[in-house]
């Protein structure tokens, strides 16, 4: 598993007014975030219970199901998704090809993105917050 920095990084919705909702937070990312931000969040849209809200949380687009589940956002060169440090750490083999940090996935915008992950991601990370409850 690839660790990276942030430093240096910043979302491309920074340096502007904290969006209202994910409309306004879309209407700031440019293509190529652009494609792979729309193909992420469908993934994990089709992954979180139906009764889950799509929020503006930290600045970024998050979905909510009492508690907040997941965060996304798009960068310059990539999006990343923060389905949390206990998630990462179960899936760490399977993640070994992608830059991580302890809570966050970094997916290329020049790759195509692995659904089929991002789904079993956020579904972990729907069933640990079940558990907790």
């Amino acid at each position: 598993m690839k660790k990276v920095k942030s430093v240096g990084r910043s979302s491309v919705a920074k340096g502007k007014a904290a969006p209202k909702n994910v409309e306004e937070y879309l209407a700031g990312v440019p293509e190529p975030a652009l494609s792979t931000f729309t193909k992420l969040r469908a993934a994990i849209q089709s992954a979180v219970p139906a009764e889950a809200a799509e929020i503006i949380s930290y600045r970024i687009p998050a979905f909510k199901h009492e508690r907040v589940l997941v965060w996304f956002a798009a960068f310059s060169n990539h999006c990343s998704l923060f389905p949390t440090a206990a998630v990462i750490e179960a899936f760490k083999n399977e993640l070994k090809g992608f830059s991580t940090s302890k809570g966050t996935i970094h997916f290329p915008t020049d790759k195509p993105l692995p659904i089929a992950l991002i789904k079993k991601l956020v579904k972990a990370r729907v069933a640990l917050d079940k558990a907790k409850k």
